[in-house]
């Protein structure tokens, strides 16, 4: 593959159409002062309102941690609120409110913009092929993803 330019190399053309992917994204949701961890809260949010910060780092990829932070940012917006878990009172449920509602409809709206320009752009057996070969790739990115080896219980050798 050396003799192949970068630029054709697939993982090069994926890279290049995630970071146009983004770029459109965050366009769009800047208008409505969202960032897409934001967005992507909300959108968890509307599909199953109630969720811990533990549930929603998972669903939007990021650290506990950063949701904390995402999520305190968003109450002081009015986008979301949060109250105490009935069953963990250590662990705070947020949920969807109005204004959080209406920004995610109207961004929703933008965002689906791209979406229907892909189904005018391809051809219906082109798009299903199209979504076909992505689910393949990123099949294969998980599946060449290096894991962590797992830990060793440490046992003491007998004397």
């Amino acid at each position: 593959m050396a003799d192949v330019p970068a630029e054709e190399y697939l993982c090069t053309r994926i890279r290049r159409a995630e970071q146009a992917l983004t770029a459109h994204h965050e366009a769009v949701l800047r208008a409505y002062g969202l960032t897409m961890t934001q967005y992507t809260v909300l959108l968890a949010l509307s599909r199953d309102d109630g969720m811990s910060g533990a549930q929603l780092a998972r669903a939007c990829g990021v650290t506990q941690q950063s949701m904390a932070t995402v999520l305190t940012g968003m109450q002081a917006k009015g986008l979301i609120d949060r109250r105490s878990s009935p069953v963990h009172a250590k662990v705070m449920i947020a949920t969807l409110t109005g204004t959080g509602r209406r920004h995610l409809d109207g961004a929703y709206q933008e965002v689906n913009v791209l979406e229907k320009a892909f189904h005018g752009r391809f051809t219906p057996a082109e798009h299903r092929q199209f979504c076909d070969l992505l689910d393949r790739a990123t099949e294969t990115l998980i599946e060449q993803t290096p894991r962590p080896a797992k830990p060793t219980p440490h046992r003491p050798q007998p004397t």
